[in-house]
């Protein structure tokens, strides 16, 4: 049964053979040895995939459940006996791990001697289902009802600029002002909403600039080329030089929620500590 949810779950034979290590010819063996026992077909096989037969998608969602609560019955009766242990392959966003997170991890770390971490820090959704992630930490409202999502924070945006910039472009008094201002945001945005606490405004922005990299939204600004909306601490180091200065002080964009996504609720130690750090850490950063 394990066998098969892992052939299931990578979508073909050859991936799931290389992530249990198993050759290839043994793992199809198995699975048409539990085929000829149930004495249904579970997988329609083709050079290039495998897809579930209806009888094989009825079998692997109980499989599954029977798997996961198999693996988290051994993990429970370790936890017996030492701490939390293993491999914790995390897909993470990359400028808000290096700024945010870098220092809970390395504190987490300490904590935890026994864990051992595969990170992925990558701009691109990683699929949970099918790629051998134990966790992703996700910025703004998850995508896929089908996943967990575990909330771990609510994080403020602000408007910022260079001093230069605002030197050489006049600083803008009221958000409207922002319409005649190079703002870079993230990919084509083509507005920002504002909040000051009693009022929320659209407003409409412009830039030479199209953009995916938080990264480089950031040192643009500082190299004093136009206003960004942007977490406080992504920012902070600028912010201490003096490289960049809050604008519009009294407005702030919508603060930006923090997930803790899995494909299950069924989670080993290891994740269920490292999720339940975060929860506790991550907004007092």
């Amino acid at each position: 049964m394990a066998l098969f949810v892992e052939v299931v779950k990578a979508r073909s034979f050859r991936g799931a053979a290389d992530i249990i290590g198993m050759p290839n010819s043994t793992l199809s063996r198995r699975i048409s040895a539990l085929e000829k026992t149930i004495g249904l077909r579970l997988l329609h096989r083709t050079t290039r995939k495998i897809e579930l037969t209806e009888a094989g998608q009825i079998y692997y969602e109980r499989c599954k459940r029977i798997v996961d609560e198999a693996k988290l019955a051994h993990e429970q009766l370790g936890e017996m006996l030492s701490q939390p242990s293993g491999v914790l392959r995390a897909s993470l966003p990359v400028d808000f791990a290096v700024t945010y997170m870098a220092p809970l991890i390395a504190e987490f770390a300490r904590l935890y001697p026994g864990i051992v971490f595969d990170f992925d820090l990558t701009s691109r959704r990683v699929d949970l289902v099918s790629e051998p992630f134990d966790v992703a930490i996700r910025i703004g409202e998850p995508e896929n009802s089908q996943l967990i999502a575990r909330p771990l924070a609510v994080l403020p945006v602000y408007l910022y600029a260079s001093p230069r910039y605002l030197d050489r472009s006049g600083e803008p008094a009221e958000p409207a002002d922002l319409a005649h201002h190079e703002c870079l945001g993230i990919m084509k945005a083509s507005t920002w909403t504002l909040h000051d606490g009693a009022h929320t405004t659209k407003v409409s922005i412009g830039s030479r600039f199209t953009l995916n990299s938080v990264g480089m939204i950031c040192r643009l600004a500082a190299l004093d080329m136009g206003i960004i909306m942007m977490l406080e601490k992504i920012v902070a180091d600028d912010l201490a030089s003096g490289r960049l200065r809050r604008v519009l002080p009294q407005w702030h964009g919508a603060p930006v929620s923090v997930y803790a996504v899995t494909e299950t609720r069924l989670l080993p130690a290891k994740t269920q500590h490292f999720i339940k750090f975060l929860q506790e850490h991550l907004g007092r950063v």
